[in-house]
């Protein structure tokens, strides 16, 4: 499991990334990034929803209230256009970040 530090950082680009595939509700958002790590990040609702909120209210998410099939009321989150470029720059600089560590460890193992 990644420390708290990485998970946090991390936690903005994910949830913008899960958003690109398009609409859906928290419960649904923690078990997305659960699955794609195949467990290896698991969030609890306590560090979705600020995160949520501030994508809200940095005007790169919107939500909605709605219904879901069972009749529970959940809140629906979608990204706003400003969003949809904000998780492509996301996605370049993580790319950055993870080419250059990718050379740092192929290098620190020729060394080795």
């Amino acid at each position: 499991m990644p420390p708290k530090e990485l998970v946090a950082a991390s936690s903005r680009p994910l949830i913008l990334a899960v958003l690109c595939r398009g609409e859906t509700y928290g419960y649904a958002l923690l078990g997305q990034v659960r699955e794609m790590s195949h467990g290896d990040i698991t969030w609890s609702d306590g560090m979705l929803y600020p995160v949520l909120r501030r994508l809200e209210r940095d005007g790169l998410v919107t939500s909605r209230w709605g219904v879901s099939d069972e009749g529970r009321r959940r809140r629906y989150y979608q990204l706003s256009r400003r969003g949809r470029e904000a998780a492509e720059e996301e996605r370049e600089q993580w790319t950055v970040v993870d080419r250059t560590l990718r050379r740092a460890w192929h290098l620190a193992d020729r060394t080795a």
